[in-house]
């Protein structure tokens, strides 16, 4: 009979606890609005100005949990009520947070949750990320705009790679986006049109690139993953 160990059980109780209570927090204060509405947004953050940077944190793990719920609008408030350096900073700790949460509740709970929290569609167009454990490959796909970034968590949370591989990957992947958002939201908060409107054409450029070129992308990193594959199971010894 299949027995879970003590540290999983653990764990298991500590993520659907701080799942549930987020959640729960969310319904009960309306706060799902607040992810669609920038200036409903905003206004709440400052009302509440003396716990605004756990809000805020708070906000931007839900938004990875809940894979649906968009994170642009989250992103660009950071910088407008905290501005570059706390936004970023505020917006990583939560963003990491929440990768975190959502990778282990694939690893504990496996396939079943995943598929209720990620299209069919979606599982099998990237399966083959979680057949392999490339700190690489994980890394461009959280780096590149347009990969489903919070589905990306689940998913790898079903493959091999290590938890402390997956925080430094998803971390770091995320931070180019992370940056832009803020800077956006603090360019416009302090009227600096000229410098928004460049990082807004500069992220529609790399955004544009990507939709031309999304397939043949993905068909590389495809190609890629398959030759490391065959490469490893070359260079491991014949069994006996």
């Amino acid at each position: 009979m299949f027995k879970l160990e003590k540290k999983t059980v653990f764990l298991l109780l500590l993520l659907g606890g701080v799942t549930v209570g987020i959640a729960y927090a969310t319904y009960a204060s309306g706060l799902l609005d607040l992810f669609i509405n920038k200036r409903h947004l905003v206004s709440f953050i400052k009302v509440h100005r003396a716990y605004a940077a756990l809000i805020f944190i708070g906000l931007q793990m839900l938004q990875v949990i809940a894979a649906p719920v968009p994170g642009e609008v989250t992103g660009f408030v950071g910088g407008i009520i905290f501005g570059p350096l706390w936004g970023i900073t505020y917006s990583t700790i939560g963003l990491t947070a929440g990768s975190w949460i959502a990778f282990m509740l694939a690893r504990l709970l496996g396939r079943p949750l995943v598929e209720r929290m990620v299209s069919a569609e979606t599982i099998q167009r990237y399966d083959y990320v979680m057949k392999h454990k490339g700190l690489w490959l994980a890394f461009l796909m959280f780096l590149i705009p347009g990969f489903p970034k919070d589905f990306l968590c689940y998913l790898l949370g079903l493959g091999h790679m290590r938890q402390r591989d997956f925080l430094v990957v998803s971390a770091f992947g995320r931070l180019l986006g992370t940056v832009l958002l803020t800077m956006g939201g603090a360019y416009f908060r302090d009227e600096h049109y000229g410098a928004l409107f460049t990082i807004v054409g500069v992220s529609l450029i790399f955004i544009l690139i990507f939709m031309i070129y999304r397939d043949r992308i993905e068909q590389i990193l495809k190609q890629r993953t398959a030759a490391r594959r065959e490469d490893s199971q070359d260079k491991s010894p014949p069994s006996k």
